[in-house]
């Protein structure tokens, strides 16, 4: 393989916000976009070779075989295209995206890779083109890279492209109707912008604030089989720090997290303390830490220092992300305020 843009290759990153950003009166400078739940991925081809590369940079090639015949048949010869792998399907004639037949899809078994490939094939959905021919496009302005991928990508039964709109109120409308369709929010990209990667230059909206942790360790239930909570820590630098925990599982999963995390235990009598707290007394405050291996996203209210003011929501596990990826930049900045602007009288 030998292309301007070669692999592995970190993609562009959003960073999040409360709202759609609207385009200023003086003229277009936001590009809009749906914003895919699927595993991202980086698509290389040089002719019959072709690489699919993951947000950690891992080639993703082996667990969608079918996604690299159908990159070989419906993608330009030679290009680097950026977009979302995705498996959708219809049920009571509605089509919709299933991540969890698409999180099946990373399994160790040759053979149960091949059977899900046929059962559950999955497609891609592109919204940013890199390379074409031997052309590097990624200095160019996304409005040209834009109009070179709807030129050149799409018309396949597998590789699709994005809709897109510079409308700020359309964008608006999408984020309020497509979540139903298996999409989790809307991403705006600065038309005038080069692509940058492993920089947060886009802007993702979401329907719920959201992180990816890495699970740290767990504190065994008090009064019946299983995790009473599972510990959350995020990247600042080099440090891992703990940001708080999820707790709110049935008896049954409890009992089948503590099976699936036993395995990453640093130790079978290891223990730590943790931090003494008005609500923890000093004889439950210890917790079982685990090797930093598993990342989960997590839904959570608000951050209250450099901790979630609350219990978070366990989603789902992310086989996608890599630990180092869990880092506090993710995190949506809240507003500052004075006290004094949200008592009567405020401004």
């Amino acid at each position: 393989m030998d292309l301007p843009v070669m692999p592995p290759l970190q993609p562009m990153l959003a960073k999040s916000a409360s709202s759609v950003p609207t385009q200023p009166e003086s003229g277009p400078v936001w590009s809009y976009e749906p914003k895919w739940d699927g595993f991202r991925a980086l698509v290389f081809r040089d002719g019959d070779e072709v690489v699919l590369g993951s947000r950690g940079g891992k080639d993703l090639a082996r667990y969608f075989p079918e996604m690299v015949r159908a990159a070989v048949a419906e993608l330009p010869e030679r290009c680097v295209v950026d977009g979302e792998l995705v498996v959708p399907r219809t049920v009571d004639g509605h089509t919709r995206l299933d991540w969890e037949s698409l999180s099946e899809r990373i399994h160790p078994a040759e053979s149960r890779v091949t059977l899900l490939s046929e059962q559950t094939p999955a497609q891609f959905v592109a919204f940013d083109l890199l390379v074409l021919g031997d052309r590097d496009l990624s200095r160019e302005d996304f409005s040209i890279r834009r109009q070179e991928l709807v030129g050149a990508v799409g018309g396949g039964p597998s590789c699709h492209v994005t809709a897109a709109t510079e409308s700020s109120e359309l964008a608006t409308e999408w984020f309020q109707t497509f979540e139903g369709a298996g999409l989790d929010g809307v991403v705006a990209k600065k038309l005038a912008g080069p692509y940058l990667p492993n920089k947060r230059e886009m802007v993702k909206v979401k329907h719920a604030r959201t992180a990816d942790c890495v699970v740290i360790g767990y504190r065994p239930h008090k009064s019946q089989p299983g995790i009473g909570s599972m510990l959350l820590g995020l990247y600042g630098g080099d440090q891992l720090s703990m940001v708080g925990g999820a707790s709110a599982f049935t008896s049954a999963r409890r009992i089948e997290l503590l099976a699936e995390l036993e395995e990453l235990r640093v130790g079978d009598d290891v223990v730590a303390e943790g931090e003494p707290t008005r609500w923890r007394s000093g004889n439950d405050r210890t917790w079982v830490p685990l090797r930093p291996e598993r990342v989960v996203e997590v839904a959570y209210d608000q951050m209250e220092g450099a901790r979630f003011r609350h219990a978070a929501r366990f989603l789902r596990w992310r086989p996608d992300r890599t630990p180092d990826e869990c880092t506090f930049e993710q995190l949506e900045v809240p507003v500052r305020y004075d006290l004094a602007d949200v008592l009567a009288g405020g401004s």
